[in-house]
């Protein structure tokens, strides 16, 4: 099976973080200067050596945690084994330096702890720090031609310390980060199902008005050539409306005309045989709830047109109330009155909802009310 490809973005963040971490965990390899130097004046010996070449290796491992489990740390990975084995040999080679240069190979404890931190749970980490701590602090009373170095000790913890909280920020950091990428996916989805919404709002409404036209054109291309003719030409301009609509739609500025749509709704019921009862004037809807009303039209008059096979629908207007009322057969059997179960309505819900109103449904004996009520 082949191994997962990582995206270049994903590489190329970790290789920034590989070199940050180099950098940060380089510049502290300064204060290890004094023991290389110790090291260093002893060459000729067999103990100098092996404290140059352990040295040499310890400066190598500890870099290279730094640059590569520091970034698994970042992506919230748990640590490798590369991590616990590069961990064990720090500690080893440690031993070894201290082993050979004794008090004076000491510096390596601070770097020690800091690796540590990188690779043990925090924790465990802190416990260790603490550890290492007490154990330089005895070793300075007890072993033999040593000394008491309480600024070392106060180094190793305070490394300790800073270690954990950098650990802190790379994990705020890192929740910060995936806070950002949810929110993106979140709004990515969210405008997903505007535009599924918006598009089955349109071609739900115009889709159903050219069928409709259509079987009425069909019918009349022998009874009344005129008539179908104008029919089919009524169906040319709402070709073209709709096609306008969802170009719209894609650029994200459509919004309805709640007078279009109440001209639209008569000419529609009209051409479906239902005689409709429409108020003639709009000026009474305020201008906030006036797009909302005007969804709540064409998804109302979609539904009658397509599912309710009604022979009268009533519209009325207020300040605070749109409502359609038909005398067919109420909703369909999924209880939503949309070719999709659910889609029609719930759309128009949210819609609702977002403008601090209320979708409230009704089925009569007959037929069927849907109204969007503004809440006070």
């Amino acid at each position: 099976m082949p191994a997962p490809t990582v995206p270049a973005s994903d590489r190329a963040r970790n290789r920034r973080l590989a070199l940050v971490g180099t950098f940060f965990g380089g510049v502290w390899l300064v204060f290890l200067w004094g023991t290389v130097r110790d090291a260093w004046l002893i060459r000729d010996t067999p103990a100098g050596q092996v404290a140059l070449v352990a040295l040499g290796l310890f400066v190598a491992a500890y870099l290279w945690l730094f640059a590569h489990i520091r970034t698994l740390r970042w992506a919230g990975a748990p640590t490798p084994a590369a991590g616990w084995v590069l961990l064990v040999g720090l500690v080893v080679l440690s031993l070894v330096v201290l082993a050979t240069l004794g008090q004076d190979g000491t510096s390596t404890l601070a770097f020690l702890v800091a690796a540590g931190m990188q690779v043990l749970p925090q924790r465990a980490g802190l416990v260790g720090v603490g550890v290492v701590a007490l154990g330089h602090e005895l070793a300075g009373r007890l072993l033999p031609g040593w000394t008491e170095d309480a600024s070392l000790t106060f180094a190793i913890a305070a490394t300790g310390l800073a270690m954990w909280g950098v650990q802190q920020m790379i994990a705020r950091n890192r929740e910060l980060l995936l806070a950002r990428e949810e929110n993106a996916r979140l709004a990515v989805a969210e405008e997903r199902n505007r535009f599924a919404r918006d598009l089955h709002d349109i071609l739900g409404h115009s889709l159903t008005v050219i069928t409709v036209k259509a079987e009425l054109a069909g019918r009349l291309l022998d009874a009344n050539p005129e008539q179908a003719r104008t029919e089919v030409a009524e169906i040319e301009r709402l070709s073209r409306d709709a096609l306008t609509e969802v170009r719209q739609a894609v650029a994200g500025y459509r919004q309805p005309s709640l007078s279009g749509e109440l001209v639209r709704a008569r000419q529609a019921l009209a051409a479906a045989g239902i005689v409709a009862d429409l108020p003639n004037s709009t000026d009474v809807v305020p201008t906030e709830l006036r797009e909302l009303f005007a969804w709540t039209i064409r998804e109302g008059v979609t539904n009658v047109i397509r599912h309710s096979g009604a022979r009268h629908c009533t519209l009325r207007l207020s300040a605070e109330e749109v409502e359609l009322v038909d005398d067919g057969r109420g909703p369909d059997p999924a209880g939503t009155g949309s070719d999709e179960p659910g889609h029609g309505l719930v759309g128009l819900r949210e819609r609702a909802a977002e403008a601090g109103a209320v979708l409230e449904t009704e089925v009569l004996d007959p037929g069927f009310a849907l109204r969007v009520v503004a809440r006070g």
